[in-house]
């Protein structure tokens, strides 16, 4: 359904995204994750057909955005992260005027849109001014604009970005519904436990990079069997510190800042190094009072592959 490959975006010796590679099946929840600056907005802006790529090709439904961009956009429904409505109009107007746009007859729109409204649960909002709906009531208009050509694949670009928590869950249970509809969607937030929640897939950017991708679990092995080990220590911090840092699977070395007997470490050794490492810890003079694996999540694992970028 959509397809990247190598797909590279470069504003003279900046790149914003590089040789980003990547297929999402019909009717897969996507969600891409990355700090602000890493290349999500720019691959949907290149998705959506507002932006050209430097280098590689995309395809929506078989389409190459590049060359048949009247194509694609009657396949997708796009809502940018930053978006605007037409502040003179009635919320059915709005949309009334949108369906005129793709040609959708008149008799279709009539129908169509309380349908729309209802999905979006903005029913009683029909015949308000777009200019006094509260900012998550925008947002969802614009997902309903983005739907009223009934598309195929929806680009959601932090859909969620700047409402309130209520808003939120509303507009996670909209994208359940959109999901059960088999719609494709591919979407970008920070909220990562939300996208954990709905999404099929993960994809991880840095840097215009893509750094991981698949389901949490392909994730967690992306990382190459990193994982976090917690150990206190009574006393003789900083001897401690000396003592897992000449293990060569120690990465990374944290002390807790609320807990300064609490050390975080950032380990990538197998299972038995592991246990080597414990067990030596434990026959070492070090007053270790536990010793323990964290479990992790998605936060964990978006803070841990992010760490590059620091």
């Amino acid at each position: 359904m959509i397809e990247m490959i190598n797909l590279t975006k470069r504003y003279g010796p900046f790149t914003a995204l590089e040789n980003l590679t990547l297929t999402i099946d019909k009717g897969t929840v996507f969600g891409f994750v990355g700090p602000n600056g890493a290349g999500k907005s720019t691959t949907f802006s290149i998705l959506a057909t507002l932006l050209a790529p430097s280098e590689g090709s995309a395809y929506v439904n078989g389409y190459d955005v590049t060359k048949n961009p009247k194509q694609v956009r009657r396949h997708i429904g796009y809502v940018p992260d930053f978006f605007g409505v037409y502040d003179q109009f009635k919320v059915n107007e709005y949309l009334d005027f949108y369906g005129a746009s793709y040609g959708i007859s008149s008799a279709e729109r009539k129908a169509i849109i309380p349908q729309l409204l209802e999905l979006v649960n903005l029913t009683e909002k029909t015949d308000s001014y777009v200019d006094l709906l509260s900012r998550g009531m925008k947002q969802r208009l614009c997902l309903a604009r983005a739907l009223i050509h009934d598309p195929e694949v929806l680009i959601l670009d932090e859909p969620a970005s700047g409402l309130d928590p209520r808003a939120r869950v509303e507009m996670r249970g909209i994208l359940r519904e959109l999901k059960n509809m088999d719609k494709t969607i591919i979407i970008s937030s920070h909220i990562l436990p939300e996208l954990s929640e709905i999404c099929d897939e993960l994809g991880v950017i840095e840097n215009g990079r893509l750094i991981a991708s698949g389901n949490v679990s392909d994730i967690e092995r992306q990382l190459q069997g990193q994982k976090v080990l917690l150990v206190t220590v009574k006393d003789n911090v900083e001897q401690a510190v000396r003592f897992f840092e000449d293990d060569p699977n120690v990465v990374r070395i944290d002390r807790d800042e609320q807990n300064g007997q609490l050390l975080q470490l950032s380990y990538q050794g197998s299972d038995d190094e592991q246990v080597a490492l414990l067990k030596k810890a434990v026959n070492s003079d070090l007053p270790i009072l536990t010793l323990s694996q964290k479990q992790t999540n998605l936060e964990d694992i978006f803070m841990e592959i992010t760490k590059g970028g620091e």
